[in-house]
Parts: structure tokens; sequence; C-alpha cells
């Protein structure tokens, strides 16, 4: 049977009426508040339209002018504003990330030097998400991409696509630095305005916009509640807020190969460049789709053999489509004020299918379906997982020797401290009670509407000495836990006590001599090795900076006054007396 529908009128106008039905059913099946359409074809604006509230709570309508995050949309501008500057001979974004920023550092060294602008762009740095380095939005971008060499890579580069959000921060990085105007200004100056596009980036351009829509969640799926607007602080890879209607004119810049209301901004080589496709990002999961393909801040995919490229995003209360089918010159945007549904996809889809002459796919009826089944299964994974714990175990320490500060190069401080019975995290912004899963894991509650890590699991590792030592947490499932080492506290990070351990110890025949360097920190040393530093580790404790697992205690007398210097190490105890 032919894909073809016996209806020969494909113009958009005749399928208005059916976008609305359609529009209507799924934005109820979602609990999606407001929808925003835009299609563009042969250089004009074709449709735009709206559907339900952008404040359900105010009764406001959503218009083609409501502005909504677009999330990561912004990819494909931080990639045409990188294009612009390889176009003036001001980048070669083959070249590495750090003859541009030369601070520029990631965890392997050799990564470090080979890493390009393309690799950034194409998510083929070896990084994978590494998410919760950005989501707390409490780190400027220099300190985001101060971070990356303290990540661990899931891959070698150039090895396989990994979706990154830092990258692109990075990439708005490079914007900044060669351009000497920041992100913003740039995107404005030399793209947006020209496209007489109003947009913002910031949580208060946000806030001050007189038609912004609200962002609204679902929880598991059933319960709708309105949420505050969550900024994404990697501003290069999602940040932008912008209406349906002013991306329809981003659409005809694109479909034009980089000309504007007959200005040329961009060559059309460089427009086909980041377009085109580049690294392999999935297989299809529908059949009506081709295998997906990554260009530079483009998605390249097929929809029933036709060649579509563009980009998603989805973010805390927000998901966005646009997709350009640059065969038939058109492009087609859906933004929605509540993330992790799928209408947005439904109404593209059918608009696709209407405009090729093709039999629609019931795609809303797949996804549905799927829905239902995702939610009963919900409820079973829910009631399952008390079972997943080891019952009647109990901690192997007291609480409050669990208490303290736990430190990670990247992901920041942990602070645990005990409420009652209880033990409490808090963490960049974050807090929650902790649950006690078993033996020394933790579980962090699921807690909706807010930014947390939900039911993360953390567990406490005991040192040689059966000494807490540090915490370990999943945060990125691509790489092993990561590690917060317990921050030091007690005596030894006192000044006093470190000047009193100053002195003379003997063992044996052997002078062993503390001292203290210019910093206030301690120094050991020991006849024919080389001079040790000491860092302060737990209480009257320090660790010996060159020796991992080597430990030094200073001791007190009956008088208060230090008298032994104590070693721990992996075989055995050993003590030198303070001389006289």
């Amino acid at each position: 049977m032919s894909s073809r529908s016996a209806r020969s009128d494909t113009t958009l106008t005749a399928l208005v009426p059916e976008l609305d039905a359609l529009a209507a059913e799924a934005m109820a099946e979602w609990q999606v508040p407001a929808v925003t359409l835009a299609v563009v074809q042969n250089g004009e604006t074709g449709l735009l339209r709206a559907w339900g509230q952008r404040d359900v709570e105010s009764g406001l309508p959503a218009t083609p002018d409501t502005q909504f995050l677009i999330c990561s949309i912004t990819k494909t501008f931080t990639a045409t504003a990188l294009a612009l500057l390889v176009d003036e001979g001001r980048l070669d974004w083959t070249k590495p990330v750090r003859d541009t920023i030369p601070e520029f550092r990631l965890h392997d060294a050799i990564a470090t030097e080979r890493v390009t602008v393309r690799d950034l762009l194409s998510h083929h740095s070896g990084l994978p998400r590494h998410d919760w380095i950005w989501i707390p939005a409490d780190l400027s971008r220099s300190e985001m991409m101060s971070a990356l060499r303290h990540l661990e890579p899931a891959r070698d580069i150039r090895t396989e696509f990994q979706y990154n959000n830092l990258a692109y921060n990075v990439a708005g990085l490079v914007v900044e630095r060669i351009s000497g105007q920041s992100y913003e200004d740039f995107i404005r100056t030399r793209l947006t305005d020209k496209l007489q596009m109003p947009v913002g980036f910031s949580a208060e351009e946000y806030a001050a916009a007189t038609d912004a829509a609200v962002p609204y969640l679902v929880e598991r799926g059933d319960v709708r509640s309105r949420s505050k607007f969550f900024p994404i602080a990697t501003t290069g890879a999602g940040a932008i807020v912008t209406s349906v209607a002013a991306l329809a004119n981003w659409m005809k810049f694109l479909l034009a190969e980089g000309e504007f209301a007959g200005e040329r901004l961009l060559s059309s080589t460089l427009t086909r460049e980041m377009q085109s496709p580049r690294v392999f990002a999935g297989a299809a999961e529908w059949q009506e789709f081709g295998h997906s393909h990554y260009g530079l801040g483009f998605n390249n995919t097929a929809y029933r053999d036709e060649r579509v490229v563009g980009h998603s995003g989805g973010w805390l209360g927000w998901s966005t489509l646009m997709r350009l089918i640059p065969a038939r010159n058109t492009g087609i945007a859906v933004f929605t004020n509540t993330g992790g549904n799928p209408v947005s996809s439904i109404l593209i889809n059918r608009i696709h299918d209407h405009l090729a002459g093709n039999e629609p796919v019931s795609w809303l009826d797949r996804l549905r379906d799927m829905r239902r089944k995702a939610l009963a299964q919900q409820k079973s994974d829910d009631a399952a997982k008390p079972t997943a714990r080891r019952l009647d175990t109990k901690p192997s320490h007291d609480l409050a020797d669990f208490c303290g500060a736990y430190e990670h190069p990247a992901y920041g401080r942990v602070v645990i401290a005990q409420d009652g019975d209880s033990l409490h995290w808090a963490w960049r912004g974050t807090k929650a009670k902790l649950a006690h899963r078993h033996y020394d894991s933790f579980q962090l509650p699921y807690v909706f509407g807010d930014l947390n890590p939900d039911d993360l699991v953390i567990t406490f590792v005991t040192d040689r000495d059966g000494n807490i030592a540090s915490l370990s947490a999943q945060l990125e499932a691509l790489v092993p836990d990561i590690v917060f080492t317990r921050a030091a506290a007690g005596e030894c990070i006192d000044p006093a006590f470190r000047s009193a351990c100053v002195g003379k110890y003997i063992r044996g025949d052997q002078t062993h001599v503390v001292t203290e360097d210019a910093e206030g920190e301690l120094t050991l040393k020991i006849p024919f090795v080389p001079l040790y530093r000491l860092r302060p580790y737990q209480g009257v404790t320090f660790s010996i900076a060159q020796l991992d697992g080597y430990r030094t205690e200073f001791r007190r007398g009956p008088s208060g006054a230090i008298e032994e210097l104590v070693y721990h190490q992996p075989n055995g105890t050993f003590i030198a007396k303070r001389s006289p």
C-alpha cells in the first residue's frame, strides 16, 4: 500500500483544524499548559499558532510571541557564532582549544593538547555529561571550565559521541576570548539583532519579560505543578529565552544558508558545514527515522526518507524542538512549558507528513500507549525499591563520626551534619535528610520540584585505621563514583597547634626533625630520605603528602605538651619520642 495520502491539498491552511484538535488532545494527555508553533516556507513565515495558557494560575493565554527557554536549541546559535569568527579568519576551529584559551585543561594531558573547537561542538571530547557540575548554577563560566581538569573522561577523544553541555560552555568562552565581547553581546550584535529576534539569557531577563511562559513540572507523569525558573548556567549550551515567532527568523536564516532580508551574515559553505553529519550519535528508534548523526551544533537524521536537521531542547519545565527540512526549504519549531513530553515531535511529525503528502503516522496513539505503560511500570518499580536494600544492617560508626566536610576539586564541598538520629546532606545549595540504606550507605530522598540529586546513594569509606575518610556518589553514570575526600578538621588546622609540634623526635639512633615553613605548614626530615610535607588530616594527625597512606600523629603527654610523633604506615605503627 502506498504511503501517499489520497488528499492533494498539502497547504498549511488545510491542516490547521486537525492541528488544533491534535494539539488539544496531546496537551491534555501530557498535561502541557501551553504550546506555540512556527512554520517557515521559502523564506516566509507560513504559520504561527499558540494553544493553551502560558500562566495557568493567572489565566494568561499563550501567543506566538510568548517567551520560552529554548534550552539546547541554543547550541545552534553558539556554533553559528563560532562560524562567524571562522568566516572572518579569526578562528580556525580545527585547531586545539588551547590555541585560544591557554589555561584550558582536561583530565588527560594528551586530550588537553588535542581537543579542538570542532570537537567541542560535535560532542567528541571524550567527556561524558558531568551535568552536576553546572546544574546547581553556582559556578561562573570560567570556574566550570577550570573544573574540567578534574573530571574523568569516559572515552578517548574522537572515539564516541558523548553529549556534553560543559563543552559548549567552553565554546562560549572561545567566542568571548576572540571577540572581546561577552557571549550575550556577541550573539545579540552579530546575530539576533540583525535577525530582529528579541532574546534573553538570564533569570533576570526572563523575569522582566512581559509575555513569558511559566514552567510546569509533572511529577511521575501524573500531577502537574507550577515551577520556579531554573537558569541554565552553561549559557552557550542552553540559556536563550525567546519566542517561536522570533525563532522563525532564525530558521529562515539557516535555510537561506546564512542570509537574511537580503544581507549575507555567514557564508553558505560554513552554514552547510555546521549542518553536515560528522559523528554517529545513535541508532534509529523508529522505522520512520534514520540513524542520528551530529554536526557542529546541529543534529542530522531522516524522517520518512527525507533529510532533516535541527535540535531539541529540554530542561525542568521546558521542552522544545526545531526541525529544518532543507529539500523543502521548510522549518518547523514547537515550544512547550513542561519538560520531558513528546508534544513537539507529535506536531512536527504530523506537519511533515502533511507537507510531504504522506499518509500520517499516528504518533499520538503510539506515544500515548507508551506513556501509559511506563506509568504502570513506574508504580511497579516504586513498589520494588525497598527490596534493593540489605535489611537489618547498621552503620559501622556512630552517626557523629560521619559528620564533617568532604571535598572534590570539581564537584565541590559536601557537608554532613547530625540532627537527632539522622544525618543531613548539604551540597552547593541543596539540602536533604539522608535515609540509612544499609551498612555505611545512605540515600537522598526524591524531592519533587527542586534541583536535587534525587534518590542518590552515598557511601562512606573508612581508611586503614577505621576513620571515615571519604564519601562516594554516582553523580556521573559513565565513570566511577565521584569521591569526596574528607576535609581536614580538628587541631591539625590550628596554626598554634602546628607550631607546638615543631621540634626533634628520636627513634632509635635517628633524629626526626619537624619544622614549619613560611606558609605555616609542617615539614618532616628523616635522615637519608627527602624532605616530607605534612598536610592536615584529622584531629592531631597529618598525612605525608608524598606517601599515599602514610600519616603522622602528634600525641600529648600528661602535661598536655606534645611528647610523641607516631607514624601510621601500611606495615605498622612506629613511635618517635620528643627530644628534651
